[in-house]
């Protein structure tokens, strides 16, 4: 047994062997899971470069077979593109217009939803939170989603304003509007235009926490249709994503036709490159 085990089965307290137990067990079991995953991603990489699955096994003391195995079973890499192990997906909060409580908008729960749905068939764990009223959260933590905008959060602002190529900007007449800062183009949703579109722009993009110790994916439609759209696109093309950006930051914006009336994703596309922004 390792020194850990060792350490857990001499406590004497029954009740706190069993909670420590379990909850090295968890930790463990997601060790395992992106230890897979690593596996995976690596086979895949090399046998991409040419590498042919028995030459793989030969260098690494295994089977054809059991290369073969891992490269096309287990955890796909592309769900590091959330995170690891675990993934947090964090909805905001708004006051209700008549009665002063908090609501979520339904378009943010149905957004968190499909997004657990996705991690969980990537093989990682997710949970979920709300940003309060008033927009205090704390960013500085792994694997955190965070489908929210400026106007509601402004620790979420701050994260957002080091972009340097996409930001929220106001219109002279009101409305927020994204900008391009490469290409000058301002981008509008259609419900601020005249006559209104069943069309919204969102933002999308992976940031430097605040701490500085790790990044977060921060996602927002200028109205909440657009966040639904944002999701579409991870869970329909979250293989090309992570081809591209992998885990490293980014940012790009997205726009979507929505179904008038349901406010689902009609169409889907991308609006600007995938910005590296270490690259700007």
């Amino acid at each position: 047994m390792t020194g850990e085990v060792d350490r857990i089965a001499a406590l004497r307290d029954r009740f706190e062997l069993l909670r420590q137990a379990t909850a090295r067990m968890s930790a463990a079991q997601e060790e395992v899971t992106e230890l897979a995953r690593l596996r995976r991603r690596v086979i895949q990489e090399l046998h991409d470069e040419g590498m042919s699955y028995a030459h793989i096994a030969q260098k690494v003391g295994l089977t054809r077979g059991r290369i073969h195995q891992i490269r096309h079973g287990g955890p796909a890499p592309e769900g590091a593109f959330l995170g690891s192990g675990s993934v947090t997906i964090a909805t905001p909060l708004k006051e209700e217009a008549i009665r002063a409580r908090p609501v979520v908008a339904i378009e943010d729960v149905a957004a968190a939803q499909r997004l657990g749905e996705l991690a969980r068939s990537l093989g990682l764990e997710p949970s979920f939170e709300h940003v309060p009223v008033g927009g205090a959260i704390d960013l500085n933590r792994p694997n955190l989603v965070v489908i929210c905008g400026p106007r509601i959060s402004e620790p979420v602002a701050q994260v957002l304003a080091q972009d340097p190529v996409l930001q929220f900007e106001r219109a002279s007449d009101g409305p927020w509007t994204l900008a391009d800062r490469r290409t000058g183009t301002v981008y509008r949703s259609g419900q601020d235009q005249e006559p209104p579109t069943t069309s919204d722009v969102a933002y999308l993009g992976r940031l430097p926490r605040p701490d500085g110790q790790g990044s977060l994916i921060v996602f927002t439609g200028i109205h909440p249709p657009g966040s639904l759209g944002v999701v579409h696109l991870i869970c329909t093309q979250i293989s090309e994503l992570y081809a591209q950006v992998d885990t490293g930051n980014f940012s790009v914006l997205v726009g979507t036709q929505y179904e008038p009336g349901t406010n689902e994703p009609r169409q889907v596309e991308l609006l600007t490159p995938l910005y590296r922004l270490e690259e700007s």
